[in-house]
């Protein structure tokens, strides 16, 4: 399974994906019933483990993957027995997780991040894909997709980039190669639409998107795509991801190399100035 950030993710519909995915609202049920013997709303639950109502209410829902430290936040909260019961829940879905539950971990770190990160070579970041791009990457998918599922995955994109505004006190941080935009994909009037939303999104005070030139000698990204999360605990956290397959980043020595390199990404690629007359400029030649 990829996961869906640039050009992939068709979401999963293997035998894994669905065992995963029972596992999960397994798991949910179980936290929602835990909290409400408690006497909590999910309110309340979620200010006592230090996450976002929304993020409990997608735990328990079944569609994000619990993040390691919730049966230790939730200790004090729920009581010693019933974090021996979540501890053993969430051992069993790492037993099952394998490559489909990287995302959903990401997913979740991405919800809850104070900073965010990310350079793309491949495709517009999923966070920046207006719809019609969004809806032209997942109809050149190979094996192709139905037309339920296009829908499906198009919506979950969509969803996703709600992070943009319901998360006004995080520093998102974007660096993409020109050639992604001068690839065009899906036509020229999704190419105008891409750089449209690009302009816009990028007068959010909070969001800087910075353009790497076609030429570009001094370039250190080519080991490829990363993204990079920093934790309300102010711990970081790096995704990468390839053909099919992805891996999520905890190691201190790693997540070094690539705070280093995304550094000096941000220092080659175009300023925020400089990339909006760009974006301009490509927009004015289509």
């Amino acid at each position: 399974m990829r996961a869906d950030h640039g050009g992939g993710g068709n979401g999963g519909t293997n035998g894994t994906e669905a065992e995963l995915s029972d596992s999960l609202k397994t798991f949910g049920a179980v936290l929602k019933a835990l909290r409400e013997e408690s006497g909590l709303t999910q309110e309340e639950f979620a200010v006592r483990v230090r996450y976002s109502a929304a993020y409990v209410a997608k735990i328990e829902q079944g569609k994000r993957f619990p993040p390691a430290d919730l049966p230790g936040r939730a200790e004090e909260v729920l009581g010693p027995v019933a974090v021996k019961v979540l501890t053993a829940a969430a051992k069993s879905l790492t037993r099952r997780a394998g490559l489909a539950s990287w995302f959903r971990q990401w997913a979740g770190i991405e919800e809850e991040a104070i900073s965010l990160y990310a350079y793309e070579c491949r495709a517009v970041p999923g966070l920046l894909q207006p719809e019609g791009y969004a809806r032209a990457v997942f109809e050149r998918n190979l094996p192709p997709l139905s037309q339920e599922q296009i829908e499906r995955q198009v919506c979950a994109r969509l969803e996703r980039q709600e992070l943009l505004t319901s998360r006004p006190n995080t520093a998102f941080s974007f660096v993409i190669e020109q050639g992604i935009l001068e690839r065009c994909v899906g036509g020229t009037t999704v190419a105008i639409e891409v750089i449209d939303y690009l302009l816009l999104v990028g007068q959010r005070h909070n969001v800087e998107i910075q353009v790497m030139p076609l030429r570009q000698e001094e370039h250190c990204g080519v080991e490829g795509q990363m993204y990079l999360a920093e934790t309300p605990t102010h711990q970081w956290i790096g995704y990468t991801e390839g053909q099919r397959s992805s891996n999520l980043i905890t190691a201190p020595n790693d997540l070094s190399v690539l705070l280093q390199r995304y550094g000096k990404l941000r220092a080659q690629a175009l300023d925020c100035r400089a990339t909006v007359s760009l974006l301009e400029q490509m927009r004015g030649a289509l």
